[in-house]
């Protein structure tokens, strides 16, 4: 298929102030009615009316080039005629079926279990759960607890897992956290590979991976605090942490440590999975192997769906029975169609490859920027999964959350879409839909470095 075509060709457009005059009255609508946890539109004062591939078009007629995608949400562009196709045919069968089954049902569950790299291939257990990826982190937690009868787990510094509960417990940011105690006990966080900011202050080349055997410290030493967990849930690479990719032997260290002492091991590929890094789940960068993995967002196509995965001698080992876990939305068919639709898209395209491709070729234009400009500390990124980490100064490498906020918006008055992220909410954040062009990709570039270079004179 030629992406080219997906998009609004003539993007961006920007035909005046933003918000115009219609976006500013349903802004000002929504603020009255919804209630105040909205956020987005807080911070980006946008109204959608339609979407091409990776563009979008507001009430007013302005059209941006997408570098978010909905979170990730949006993997194979807006209103792409082949999920369109599949979602309309399962329209005019059946939308909503529980968990009974129904072919496109098994098909997507055969699908994911073919993704699947390695030993792993056709050799886990699939379980939809609600229409959420929080729900697939609570579903796992579930699934680890019954099978080891255990109740702490590790997680990890900088972790993003969801805002359910149990998801909340396991996500380690305080402004997330801090209204809303208590959540569940014994949950531990460890330092993740966040080379820019090690947390221990060593060089990569001399650390001895130093944050990998901290966990396996925190595992042996009988005073550490920490019973043995019922499981380990880690993001092969962070998403809401500041696109943060750890250096290659992290991950898999982390699985050796946890074999070790008979940890199960949960792989959050929630926002990484499905290609966002050039192979459909991240932890393959590092050819680790976990126990389950949660799924949500691209595996849908779109559309709500989420899900887990489980090895199938675990199934053997677990009280994971009828009714373990249950949800009105497990049976979003409508979404799964889209799901099988998405995965097939992404084989007969050779996404893998256009996503590796481009996102090398991303890195290497942001790399550039990062070294003419002051006030961008460290651009990295695994496929279409980038950030471009602000500071004050490359001296003290000190986050301006500040100065991220002020490129966002004038990055986004020009007709870019981009959110931040991080520790310090000072990571620019780019996952554009997967299907983005290289021409689409050069112009938002050459936007977003106009709108650095806007902040960076006027400081």
């Amino acid at each position: 298929m030629k992406f080219e075509n997906l998009h609004f060709p003539e993007a961006p457009i920007i035909t005046g102030n933003i918000p115009g005059k219609k976006a500013q009255k349903i802004l000002t609508k929504q603020e009255r009615i919804e209630g105040k946890a909205v956020s987005y539109p807080k911070a980006i004062p946008l109204v959608l009316d339609e979407g091409r591939g990776a563009t979008l078009k507001d009430s007013d007629g302005n059209i941006f080039i997408d570098f978010f995608a909905g979170a990730g949400v949006v993997a194979l562009g807006y209103n792409n005629p082949i999920i369109l196709k599949a979602v309309e045919e399962q329209l005019h069968k059946i939308t909503h079926t529980l968990d009974f089954p129904t072919e496109v049902r098994i098909t997507l569950v055969e699908r994911i279990r073919e993704i699947l790299p390695g030993k792993l291939k056709n050799n886990m257990k699939v379980q939809f759960g609600g229409p959420t990826g929080s729900d697939a982190v609570e579903m796992a937690l579930k699934f680890v607890k019954i099978l080891t009868q255990r109740r702490s787990f590790i997680s990890f510094e900088g972790a993003y897992h969801g805002m359910t509960s149990g998801a909340l417990s396991l996500t380690s940011g305080r402004f997330w956290k801090e209204q809303f105690t208590p959540l569940l006990p014994d949950i531990h966080f460890l330092p993740y590979a966040y080379c820019f900011r090690c947390p221990f202050n060593r060089e990569f080349k001399n650390c001895g991976m130093i944050c990998a055997q901290y966990y396996n410290r925190k595992l042996t030493d009988p005073h550490s605090g920490i019973v043995q967990p019922a499981g380990t849930i880690i993001e092969p690479i962070q998403g809401e942490g500041g696109s943060i990719i750890p250096p290659e032997g992290f991950v898999k260290e982390i699985e050796n440590i946890s074999r070790q002492y008979d940890i199960p091991l949960i792989f959050d590929e929630i926002q990484s999975g499905f290609n966002r890094t050039g192979k459909f789940f991240s932890f393959e960068h590092d050819k680790a192997i976990p126990d389950i993995i949660t799924m949500s967002k691209a595996i849908g196509g779109g559309f709500p769906l989420s899900a887990i995965a489980y090895r199938d001698d675990l199934d053997k080992k677990n009280k994971w029975t009828k009714g373990a876990h249950i949800g009105t939305f497990r049976g979003n068919v409508t979404a799964m169609a889209a799901g099988v639709a998405t995965i097939d898209f992404m084989i007969e395209n050779d996404l893998s490859t256009y996503v590796t491709t481009l996102g090398q070729y991303m890195l290497q234009c942001l790399k550039k920027i990062e070294k003419s400009s002051a006030i961008i500390g460290e651009v990295r990124g695994k496929g279409l999964m980038i950030g471009l980490e602000i500071v004050t100064d490359k001296e003290t490498n000190n986050p301006s959350e500040e100065l991220a906020k002020l490129i966002r918006l004038e990055t986004f008055n020009r007709g870019v879409i981009l959110e931040l992220g991080g520790h310090y909410n000072n990571v620019l954040r780019i996952l554009p839909p997967l299907i983005i062009t290289k021409d689409l990709v050069d112009k938002g570039i050459d936007i977003l470095k106009s709108a650095i270079e806007s902040i960076e004179y006027s400081k």
